[in-house]
């Protein structure tokens, strides 16, 4: 027999083996996903010791135009109107633009220093400003996908197309979660509609489905359909379950599946969070100060209802969550442009961001968190063609900010040129950002593979580096 057919049926049987020692033991499938996840699957992680335990990443969907909100260009009031000069071209890819006719558009913007630290923030995120002196700001990223879909892709993946685990995939597979009764990577979504490509960006990829991220909502109600249809008494959901149970444990020992061990573990899990979402959801233990904190009231769905939530995740040991919030793609439409309708989306944002890493400030989580905002890409300091208040995506130059966990605050890493094209100074790629968010937690990302079809595949691919310089 060739020895890796041996090997796979030799982890098969032995896998089997433990599965029928522990039903019979009482235990069941979710234990024991439970206990392999504990024991890092193998994997002898962490690495190194951990500055962080989980991740709270805030994805703002359409690219927000650091230009108008973080990276104040005194040199496009300057030159508002004018054709690029040359001696900013570093290549001929200029996004969807004509180069040639290409026109700087100044920010209309105010910018000022802000809180302690001084962070030169826009008046439209006086909240994050305020927090400078908490947070890291990179004003040096960069990408290499200029659509939108394919480029979320990249940023949670690290790949420009689908089949690819995403980053909080891999954090669950590598590290599993402190909460068996809640799922260990959660996805939660605001705005006028989800992100281009929908599950896709939180999918297991080539990993077990158990390890995809699981939406929640904000209301009352996180998941659909967890709870019992009428009639269905709690006795009777058991029964059909013990059943399911039975008749899945016969197929899986026919023929081994790791959907089917997968499917069979989401059944557990689904019993056990009908008692933990709706505990989950449940503020009546939260002050009306941090309520206001947020910008939320209780039953209202929102950006800032996703943000509080996140923090109650965290408190309960759910290793990964990512906040989508969809409408930051400002060419200049009439209901997307950077008047009324960045200041709106500003306002949704900006003070449940800031509560956010304050309230895990106050109750001693951040040093165990790591908060990220950004995007997939930036905007150009030209403007679109011919309309006002429209930039269009810009890959080479962009801002995110990350908070707690062993972060540096305070910090701003990065420098652009005088009109924010290109990166000058401290250039940080996707790459780069999550091999330091797998360094915080205590992953080597060079180490940190999966075998697929042949090769290692890791989160970073072939590349990317540790940015030790905005590590405390």
């Amino acid at each position: 027999m060739n020895s890796s057919h041996a090997s796979n049926a030799d982890h098969l049987a032995r896998e089997l083996t433990r599965r029928e020692i522990l039903g019979r033991c009482g235990i069941g499938f979710g234990s024991l996903a439970l206990s392999a996840m504990q024991d890092g699957l193998g994997l002898h992680l962490p690495h190194h010791r951990p500055r962080a335990k989980n991740i709270i990443f805030l994805f703002m969907g359409g690219g927000p135009s650091q230009i108008d909100l973080f990276d104040h260009k005194p040199k496009l009031t300057e030159l508002d109107g004018q054709v690029v000069p040359a001696s900013f071209f570093n290549d001929a890819r200029f996004a969807f633009l004509n180069t040639s006719q290409a026109k700087l558009l100044a920010s209309p913007r105010r910018f000022a220093p802000m809180g302690p630290s001084g962070l030169n923030c826009s008046e439209l995120l006086p909240h994050i400003g305020s927090i400078g002196d908490r947070i890291c700001v990179l004003r040096g990223m960069k990408t290499e996908v200029i659509n939108h879909g394919p480029a979320k892709l990249f940023m949670n993946t690290g790949a420009r197309v689908s089949g690819r685990p995403s980053i909080g995939s891999w954090v669950l597979y590598g590290l599993g979660s402190e909460n068996r009764n809640l799922p260990g990577f959660v996805v939660m979504l605001s705005g006028a509609r989800g992100p281009n490509g929908g599950g896709v960006h939180w999918d297991s990829g080539f990993l077990s489905a158990r390890y995809q991220g699981v939406p929640f909502r904000s209301g009352p109600d996180p998941i659909l359909d967890l709870n019992n249809p009428p009639g269905i008494d709690r006795a009777r959901q058991e029964d059909f379950f013990e059943t399911l149970n039975k008749l899945n444990t016969l197929k899986l020992k026919e023929h081994y599946s790791d959907s089917l061990r997968a499917r069979i573990e989401s059944y557990e899990l689904a019993s056990r969070m009908q008692l933990s979402a709706i505990d989950l959801t449940d503020l009546s233990g939260e002050s009306d100060s941090t309520l206001a904190m947020y910008g939320v009231k209780p039953g209202e769905s929102s950006f800032g209802m996703n943000c509080l939530i996140a923090r109650r995740l965290v408190e309960r040991g759910v290793r990964f969550i990512q906040l989508y919030h969809t409408d930051w793609d400002h060419h200049g439409r009439p209901q997307l442009n950077l008047g009324k309708p960045l200041g709106d989306i500003c306002r949704e944002v900006d003070r449940p961001s800031a509560a956010l890493v304050r309230d895990l400030e106050q109750r001693g989580l951040l040093e165990d968190t790591v908060v990220v905002w950004g995007g997939e890409f930036g905007r150009t300091p030209m403007r679109q063609e011919q309309i006002a208040e429209g930039r269009d995506h810009h890959i080479d130059a962009f801002t995110m900010w990350l908070a707690g966990g062993g972060i540096r605050p305070g910090l701003e890493f990065g420098k652009t040129d005088e009109i924010g094209y290109s990166v000058v100074e401290n250039e940080v790629h996707v790459h780069d950002l999550h091999a330091t968010l797998l360094h915080l937690l205590g992953i080597d990302h060079e180490r940190f593979t999966y075998r697929f079809q042949g090769r290692d595949f890791r989160l970073t691919d072939i590349a990317g580096r540790v940015v030790s310089e905005i590590i405390a």
